[in-house]
């Protein structure tokens, strides 16, 4: 193989792996694709090695776009990545063979609408109940007044619909107070509950002491009268409360007995003031799960003293215990998760609203072009796994990538536009695909007769002034100096380290990009057929959600 013909062959290798890994070539990986091709160059490998990493550096050095382009110029067969795709599967569930398929259940509070950590327990919940031909129940636990917004309801629903989560019944905790009355009843009657009149701390300190107080040895009926006049707001607010007795003594202080009722003088935002004695969250769930058939919990480890907490109710009343799967925690960096913190930021002017893209909301990542089944397909990765994961935004960028690259439209968006007159004798038509993998949708064209004039962004345009050159994509290339000179359209030039840029015509309209920090980019955009909601991409700037066309464009970034 003649040395021209070698050199040909790393530097493609070499803008492959570049594509394929977010613009750096790794030249081991090059080492590997090139003896692939060529074994008989292996023994020539103490002189190709150098060769190798000298090509890496110099298609370092290139933007992501113009190795694109170049590799595209090279093989445009390399563009389809080699690699499996990954058929992500969970694992079945323990004793997920019962007769009409699982009973699961989501949770949600409603303090506002879901963020993205809210979207794993939804989509493993869903997706084990398709599995199963089963049944999903979205239960809201609404029983601390103080934490409801109105609005959650709805914006959650939406929010589970957007995800593509098919829920098969709707439960308002809050309509279930009579029944947790009922259970605690029972529990007292049995013994296994009393009602406390102890100081709080007197209380707490009792328990870690494993020493019982004084209420707990009252017999049933006394304990029974308690409950009566405690239901009927004989006690003012924080005097008494109704109890669950597990073990005082067990080794665990967490699971020595819990409180199940407690007062709330607080009107609740769907029944108003008809309840003051609320129910905690141990005793709502576990018998929200048994009255609902629940077969299957998914929860997170943090959870485990209250599954042990659940199952001393299940035990006292011999009820048979859902299957109960904990898997390990999840931690999301740099974003906004608590809906408490982005409902104040709003009242405060601080957020526009739940989807400001400063938070982490499902409302936030729809905005950004986000699609849900990037989410569904990052947490099925992730799966039911033990062992705690901390979200890759950048793992979930490339999903979303993987999703919306194949049909977005391609648009030149130039930020900071400087002005540049090119000098030209002659004509000369500009001609980029709307997409560079599908013909079919047309090309972006634009004419040009004489000199004419182009903006480039402030970058590029001392790019041209220290290299002398620069290539305007799918246009001709130009040089500097006193006025800028058209330099023919030998789209060779990128192999000698010219720079590809993009470009906006006369006529282009001025664009605003809303970034994820909150700050806008300003710029042209080149005339475009997009439609609000639309995803398309910038061309060297990134991936964008059309949020409006007109006179001006507004969009929002959503990832490179």
């Amino acid at each position: 193989m003649v040395a021209e013909d070698v050199e040909t062959t790393v530097r493609k290798y070499a803008l492959q792996n570049a594509v394929f890994y977010k613009g750096k070539a790794n030249p081991k990986a090059v080492v590997g694709k090139v003896m692939g091709e060529c074994p008989e160059l292996r023994k020539d490998s103490k002189e190709l090695i150098p060769l190798i990493e000298r090509i890496v550096d110099e298609v370092n050095l290139m933007g992501l776009d113009e190795q694109t382009e170049a590799l595209r110029g090279l093989d445009s067969g390399l563009m389809v990545k080699e690699r499996k795709e990954r058929r992500t599967s969970l694992p079945d569930l323990e004793g997920s063979d019962v007769p009409g398929g699982v009973v699961m259940r989501i949770a949600p509070g409603p303090s506002g609408p879901l963020h993205l950590g809210h979207s794993r327990v939804a989509v493993l919940n869903d997706e084990y109940v398709k599995m199963s031909g089963g049944r999903l129940l979205n239960r809201f636990e609404d029983t601390n007044p103080e934490k409801v917004d109105p609005e959650a309801y709805r914006m959650i629903a939406e929010d589970l619909d957007w995800l593509g989560v098919e829920v098969h019944q709707t439960v308002y905790q809050s309509d279930r107070f009579q029944r947790y009355y009922d259970v605690v009843r029972a529990l007292t009657e049995m013994g296994q509950a009393y009602v406390c009149l102890c100081d709080s701390d007197e209380w707490r300190g009792m328990k870690v002491a494993c020493q019982a107080c004084g209420c707990r040895g009252l017999a049933p009926e006394e304990s029974l009268e308690r409950l009566d006049r405690l239901l009927s707001s004989h006690y003012s607010a924080g005097e008494a409360a109704a109890v669950v007795k597990t073990a005082i003594d067990h080794p665990n202080p967490a699971l020595r007995d819990f409180i199940a009722l407690r007062q709330v003088d607080r009107p609740h935002p769907r029944v108003g003031d008809r309840y003051n004695v609320y129910p905690m969250m141990n005793l709502s769930v576990a018998v929200d799960d048994h009255d609902l058939g629940v077969t299957h919990v998914l929860r997170g480890k943090d959870h485990l003293n209250n599954t042990h907490r659940q199952a001393y109710i299940y035990g006292h009343l011999s009820w048979t215990k859902p299957v109960f799967i904990h898997y390990g925690l999840v931690s999301i960096p740099d974003t906004v998760l608590k809906t408490s913190v982005i409902g104040q930021g709003i009242k405060d002017g601080e957020y526009r609203g739940w989807d400001d893209v400063r938070v982490g909301t499902l409302r936030a990542l729809a905005r950004r072009g986000i699609r849900p089944e990037a989410i569904r397909r990052y947490w099925l990765d992730v799966g039911v796994k033990q062992v705690d994961v901390q979200v890759s935004w950048d793992g979930l960028f490339a999903m979303n990538r993987d999703i919306v690259d194949p049909e977005s439209k391609r648009y030149f968006f130039v930020p900071d536009p400087v002005p540049v007159e090119v000098e030209f004798d002659g004509s000369t038509e500009s001609s980029c695909p709307l997409h560079p993998d599908r013909p079919e949708l047309g090309v972006r064209s634009h004419g040009f007769e004489g000199d004419f004039m182009v903006h480039i962004c402030a970058e590029d345009h001392e790019e041209l002034q220290r290299k002398g050159m620069l290539r305007l994509k799918g246009l001709c290339n130009i040089e500097s100096g006193e006025t800028c000179r058209h330099a023919g359209d030998d789209k060779s030039v990128s192999r000698q380290g010219v720079r590809i840029v993009q470009w906006a015509p006369e006529g282009s309209l001025p664009a605003e990009v809303l970034m994820p920090d909150g700050s806008v980019t300003p710029g042209l955009v080149e005339p475009m057929d997009a439609s609000p909601g639309e995803v398309v991409q910038f061309e060297r700037f990134g991936f964008v959600r059309i949020e409006s066309v007109g006179d001006r464009v507004r969009a929002v970034f959503a990832h490179r």
